[in-house]
């Protein structure tokens, strides 16, 4: 058993079931849905608010609309060894723009998507329970926003997986209150620990005091798997003040995965500082921080 996904597990053994299902014999879920398709008129699902009317046809950033647009769905086996098989639904439009973004071009315009009905993605979440997936996990692209698709497919759903939220964290605090009660697993990315970095990597104004807000949120709420990608340039600005600030914060049995998978994908290109991958030596460096400031709970 992993320490810290405990209630992951006992819901695998069918001791307890998914949150989702709680909620939806409460009427929680219900209510969830109710309050996500309001917001869909006044978007604020991610951190940039725009405030557009989605239902209308009104785009913001993402470039989504209020229908569900998805590039991607198979049980994936690259991800932490507890969550294989995950059920994956890679939906298509993304609240940041990473120029090294790995799923690109897809992943950040929703034209690129194929459009699936609520019905639909419940459907196929009952199917990859039916072929032995541990859990469904939601990521794009970002998942944030169709966090009103997700809910209502979930309203019609009764696999007994437990929900995985996979997403960059750069989710408004509406959001936060509207996953807590229903997620049972935080699978989320830690990127940047400067707002310079994240506004000319990602576009991400205020990525920084977000991220750590929703951390915070998501550790009081749940279970929590973070994702650190080490990226060339940023390690002293970026991976280690992250790395420290969540054995500060989250406390050293936090469960962190630092990943060296960094490759100079899309448009990285164009940053000479970015356009090239990992060395050892860099990836050594952070693993070895990690260890020295007393992180015991790696993947």
């Amino acid at each position: 058993m992993v320490e810290g996904l405990e209630r992951y597990e006992a819901i695998l053994q069918g001791k307890v079931r998914p949150r989702y299902l709680e909620a939806k014999v409460s009427g929680l879920l219900e209510e969830k849905v109710k309050e996500a398709e309001r917001i869909l008129l006044s978007c604020e699902f991610c951190e940039r608010k725009c405030k557009v009317n989605r239902v209308a046809g009104e785009k913001g950033f993402c470039k989504c609309d209020d229908k569900a647009r998805v590039f991607g769905a198979f049980a994936h086996f690259g991800e932490e060894p507890e969550l294989v098989p995950s059920a994956t639904i890679f939906f298509a439009g993304c609240t940041m723009r990473c120029v090294y973004c790995q799923n690109a071009p897809e992943s950040v315009t929703p034209a690129l998507g194929s459009y699936w009905s609520e019905q639909e993605i419940a459907e196929w979440i009952e199917l990859m329970y039916k072929r032995g997936c541990k859990n469904v996990n939601f990521v794009g692209g970002d998942p944030t926003p169709y966090t009103y698709n997700i809910f209502k497919a979930l309203s019609y759903c009764n696999a007994p997986l437990p929900v995985v939220w996979n997403s960059n964290a750069y989710y408004s605090e509406k959001t936060a209150k509207l996953l807590q009660g229903l997620v049972d697993v935080y699978l989320l990315d830690f990127r940047y620990f400067n707002d310079e970095c994240a506004l000319k990597y990602s576009s991400a104004p205020n990525y920084v005091q977000a991220a750590k807000r929703n951390f915070l949120l998501a550790t009081e709420d749940a279970e929590l798997i973070v994702r650190i990608l080490v990226m060339p340039s940023h390690i002293e600005c970026c991976t280690k003040p992250i790395l420290r600030w969540l054995a500060e914060n989250l406390g050293k049995n936090v469960r962190v995965n630092i990943m060296d998978q960094y490759w100079p994908a899309f448009n990285s290109h164009k940053f000479p500082e970015m356009n090239r991958r990992l060395s050892h030596e860099e990836f050594a460096s952070v693993l070895d921080y990690a260890k020295e400031i007393g992180l015991n709970n790696l993947v």
